[in-house]
């Protein structure tokens, strides 16, 4: 890159991290949007400066701010998600996306088997149980096995295949659904969600968030799924109808679950927080030192190589 990079002004519009902060700083400009109270007016101020947006799984750039930033040349998101982006508008404008793939793949899948193994041996609730002093009073309740279990996984992407490969490890019957078969897997393909959720144990929720898959879990999904089935979710909030789950694990209709993310992060339905057959992690699944060092190295890579006039390292549009 040019000395001029200096000059280039990046817009940050969500806290990422501080490391991401400092590698962007030392290349680029920097705006962080969420220091500034009247949001409106200082996009307003810098239109016309601003040519790079980063953003996470929590904020990105809607068709509103694209269209509020003419310069704009690029949006780089500091995850694998993205649907907090207008991607029809970013191609329709020229506007090149870039995301950071692969780098997290395992630890979302380690922790989609950590969630199955904590909601189906109860590792929090017997957690609390030796804290409360309550394991003085008598044994622990007995819990369900994993090995042997049939897993269903929805979406078999690079995340959804680490976490088969995982969960081969246990004996698992795997079967999976997603928008297409794919060839080279020994696992059995269900077109229909709802016949792979009546022909599972646990179903573990990992396909990107578009608008066709919005509450693709809904109430029929779980009710196959049923009162022994478990549900895993470290894909988004919005796949899962949040409502109906809720419902279905009052109501008993459905045996667990363990939830890495939520319809309306950071709120959590109260309904949840007693119900000790739930495992609730505040969006996690990416969240370790190395992981999060290696994707804001490649959203600073990206930015790097599309300003150097060089190729995207990991491009979307």
């Amino acid at each position: 890159m040019d000395n001029n990079s200096n000059n280039i002004i990046v817009l940050m519009v969500c806290p990422v991290s501080n490391y991401l902060e400092q590698e962007i700083e030392k290349s680029f400009k920097v705006f962080k949007l969420w220091h500034f109270e009247d949001k409106e007016q200082f996009i307003n101020t810098h239109k016309d400066s601003i040519q790079a947006v980063v953003g996470s799984a929590a904020a990105g750039a809607d068709a509103e701010l694209i269209e509020s930033l003419p310069k704009l040349e690029i949006v780089a998101t500091c995850s694998v998600g993205l649907d907090k982006i207008d991607l029809a508008r970013c191609k329709e404008k020229g506007i090149r996306v870039a995301n950071t793939p692969d780098v997290l793949t395992d630890d979302v899948a380690d922790l989609a088997i950590g969630l199955i193994l904590a909601v189906l041996r109860r590792i929090c609730e017997s957690d609390r149980y030796v804290r409360s002093g309550e394991w003085k009073k008598g044994e622990f309740k007995l819990t369900t096995k994993f090995t042997g279990k049939s897993v269903g996984i929805l979406g078999m992407g690079r995340i959804g295949t680490a976490i088969a490969k995982r969960a081969e490890a246990f004996d698992c019957i795997i079967g999976y659904n997603s928008r297409t078969e794919k060839p080279n897997l020994n696992y059995k393909y269900y077109p229909n969600l709802i016949d792979l959720a009546s022909n599972c144990q646990i179903l573990v929720v990992a396909c990107s968030l578009t608008e066709e898959t919005q509450h693709i879990v809904n109430r029929q999904v779980i009710n196959a799924l049923g009162p022994k089935g478990v549900l895993i979710n470290i894909g988004r909030g919005l796949l899962v109808d949040e409502h109906e789950l809720v419902s279905a694990l009052l109501q008993g209709r459905l045996g667990g679950a363990g939830l890495d993310v939520f319809e309306h992060e950071p709120d959590v339905p109260e309904e949840l927080i007693g119900l000790e057959n739930v495992v609730l992690l505040p969006h996690v699944a990416s969240a370790t030192v190395e992981t999060r060092k290696a994707m804001a190295d490649l959203v600073v890579g990206n930015l790097q190589a599309h300003f150097g006039k060089k190729p995207l390292l990991t491009p979307v549009v």
